[in-house]
C-alpha cells in the first residue's frame, strides 16, 4: 500500500523551476537520486512525506547499503553488521523495514531501521527473512524460511520483532508482498501440485484469488480499499498479464504491446504500476495503468534524458497523489540509478499556486511597510 504527497511539494521536492509551458507540455518531472559514491542505485518506495526508500552502492562498490533519500540527499542506513542491506518499505512515520546481512555475511535477516537504530526481526526459525512491506502501524509483511537448511518460505508479519507464520494455501511455500493500513496481506501461496496463486491474508485466513484462466498467478500490491494488483498467465496463452482483483472480478490490465506485463503495486486511487514488454518483446519498460490504459513511462522523459541514454525499465511504488519511484538504466553506461517521475500541477493549478505566492508575498511586504 502506497501514501499520498502534496502536489506542491513535488515542486520544490524536484529542484526544478517549471514554466506555465513546461507544465502544460510536461506531465511529470525526472528525478535521479544518486548513490552513496558508487555506481548504481534502486529506489523501491515513497511514502506521504516524500521520503523514498532503496539501496544505493558505496564508494568503490564494494558494498549495497540501505539508503533514505530527502529529495535527492541520501542517507546510508548501515546494516545488521553484515556488507549490504536494502530499504524496501517505509511507512509515515518514516520507519523503514527492509534487510541486511547479518555479521560475517552468513544469513540475510528482516530488519527495521527507526531512525539511527536497527533492530534484526528474526525468523520463523530459518536462516533467512526477507522484507516487503510495512503499514502505518508498523506492523511489517514479509516471508521467511521455517527452519535451517532446505525448509520452505512461508509468508510472514513481524508486529516489533516477533513473526507470525501466516500459513499456506495448502502447498509449500508462501510470500506476503504488501499489507495495508487495515492489516490485510497480500502475496501469493503455492497450492498443491506447485502452481502458485495470488492469495490474500485476513489475519488467520488465507484466501486464493484465483487467476486470468491461467495456471499460476502472484499479487504485488493491496491499497486500502483492498484492492489487489499483481499477474496472472492467460488461459491458452503462455503470456502472463498485469492483473487487478476488486473482490469480485479480475480484470486483465494488457500491456504497452509486448506479450508480458506486471503490476507491482497499487495506490488508493486505484492508479497501478510495474512494467510491461513493449511491441515484439524488445525490452521491459515501466509502465502506469491508469484504469484499462496503459502507459509507457519512457514517453514522459524529455527527448534530452533518452538522448542521454536513459531508460525507466520498472517502476516499483506509486503514492496516492501519483508519484513514482522504480529503476532507471542508462544504456550507454550499463549503470542503475534510481528515479522519482513526480507530477506537476495542471496549468490552472500551477496559476492559482502562483497567484498564493503573490498574495503572501503581498501580505508580507504589507506588513513590512506596517512595522
Amino acid at each position: 500500500m502506497k501514501s499520498s504527497v502534496r502536489t506542491v511539494c513535488a515542486i520544490a521536492f524536484t529542484g526544478v523551476t517549471l514554466s506555465a509551458t513546461q507544465v502544460s507540455a510536461q506531465p511529470y518531472t525526472f528525478t535521479l537520486l544518486g548513490t552513496l559514491g558508487g555506481t548504481h542505485s534502486d529506489a523501491y518506495v515513497i511514502n506521504n512525506t516524500g521520503v523514498i526508500a532503496g539501496s544505493a552502492s558505496i564508494i568503490g562498490n564494494t558494498a549495497t547499503h540501505a539508503t533514505v533519500w530527502h529529495g535527492t540527499t541520501s542517507t546510508d542506513l548501515g546494516t545488521l553488521g553484515g556488507t549490504n542491506s536494502y530499504a524496501i518499505a517505509i511507512n509515515d512515520a518514516g520507519i523503514v523495514a527492509g534487510e541486511s546481512y547479518t555479521t560475517g555475511n552468513a544469513t540475510f535477516h528482516a530488519a527495521m531501521w527507526n531512525g539511527a537504530t536497527v533492530t534484526d526481526l528474526g525468523t520463523l526459525g530459518g536462516t533467512q527473512s526477507f522484507v516487503q512491506s510495512i503499514n502505518s502501524a508498523g506492523v511489517v509483511a514479509g516471508y521467511s524460511l521455517l527452519a535451517p537448511g532446505g525448509a520452505p518460505y512461508h509468508a510472514t508479519i513481524w508486529h516489533g520483532a516477533t513473526p507470525t507464520d501466516l500459513g499456506t494455501l495448502g502447498g509449500t511455500n508462501s510470500y506476503a508482498m504488501d499489507i495495508n493500513d487495515a492489516g490485510v496481506v497480500a502475496g501469493f501461496s503455492d497450492i498443491v501440485g506447485g502452481v502458485y496463486h495470488a492469495t490474500v491474508w485476513n489475519g488467520a485466513t488465507a484466501t486464493d484469488l484465483g487467476t486470468l484462466g491461467g495456471a499460476n498467478s502472484h499479487a504485488g500490491g493491496i491499497n486500502d480499499s483492498g484492492v489487489v494488483a499483481g499477474s496472472s498467465d492467460i488461459l491458452g496463452s503462455t503470456a502472463f498479464h498485469a492483473t487487478i482483483w476488486n473482490g469480485t472480478t479480475t480484470i486483465d490490465l494488457g500491456t504497452v504491446g509486448g506479450t508480458h506485463s506486471q503490476a507491482v503495486a497499487i495506490n488508493n486511487s486505484g492508479q497501478v504500476v510495474g512494467w510491461s514488454y513493449t511491441t515484439g518483446n524488445v525490452a521491459e519498460h515501466a509502465t502506469l495503468w491508469n484504469g484499462a490504459t496503459a502507459t509507457d513511462l519512457n514517453s514522459f522523459l524529455d527527448p534530452s534524458v533518452v538522448s542521454a541514454g536513459w531508460v525507466l525499465i520498472g517502476a516499483n511504488a506509486i503514492n496516492d497523489q501519483g508519484w513514482i519511484v522504480g529503476p532507471a538504466l542508462n544504456i550507454h553506461t550499463g549503470t542503475h540509478e534510481g528515479y522519482l517521475l513526480a507530477p506537476v500541477p495542471e496549468p490552472e493549478t500551477w496559476a492559482l499556486l502562483l497567484l498564493g505566492l503573490g498574495l503572501l508575498a503581498s501580505r508580507r511586504r504589507f506588513k513590512e511597510s506596517a512595522t
